[in-house]
């Protein structure tokens, strides 16, 4: 692997090496699962956006990109299913290609990822923790979104909602958590 300036960061194609050097043995599974898990402070006057669809608050997450935990956590959930790495080696956050972008791009690169080392995808299961506001309303939007921009059926994307219930940093209003299951089966081809 050649020398990069962040050693953390693999390049896409080493990446996809990596998985398919681990799925190789014939003790792999053909099913494999991930988890990810996203938290941001949430910040007066920042867009908050879950799932791609923007949410009307006066609070949203801090962060390099959209802030979009939702995006983030099953991004990760996936990535660690197919033995991919994590979101922090294919978007950096000091990379200025990612400031302000949309999460939703994040979904669709993990696809091509998991389609070029072999993967499909069964399921998505994900919990978004926040206090307020609401999301019930907004639930099947989210999982609409997730799923086109995943090429997948929405009924393969379960997006939930749980308060803080006053404890904690989402509990006081002060942060935003998303986590995700994410349920891949290797293919005999990478498509």
């Amino acid at each position: 692997m050649r020398k990069r300036a962040n050693k953390n960061v693999l390049p896409a194609p080493a990446a996809v090496t990596a998985a398919k050097q681990s799925i190789s043995q014939p003790t792999s599974p053909r099913l494999r699962v991930g988890t990810g898990n996203d938290l941001h402070r949430l910040a007066d006057g920042r867009r908050l956006i879950l799932g791609g669809v923007k949410i009307p608050f006066d609070k949203g997450p801090v962060g390099h990109s959209d802030g979009d935990v939702l995006a983030h956590a099953i991004c990760d959930a996936l990535l660690g299913a197919a033995h991919l790495g994590d979101i922090g080696r294919h978007f950096p956050n000091t990379s200025p290609r990612w400031k302000d972008a949309s999460s939703l791009l994040f979904l669709r690169h993990v696809r091509q990822l998991l389609d070029a080392a072999g993967y499909s995808i069964v399921n998505i299961d994900a919990t978004v923790g926040l206090e307020r506001p609401k999301l019930a309303p907004h639930i099947a939007p989210m999982e609409k979104k997730v799923a086109a921009a995943l090429s997948l059926q929405p009924g393969q994307v379960s997006v939930k909602a749980k308060s803080g219930e006053g404890l904690d940093a989402v509990g006081r209003g002060e942060a935003i958590r998303a986590d995700a299951m994410a349920l891949v089966q290797f293919r005999s081809t990478p498509g």
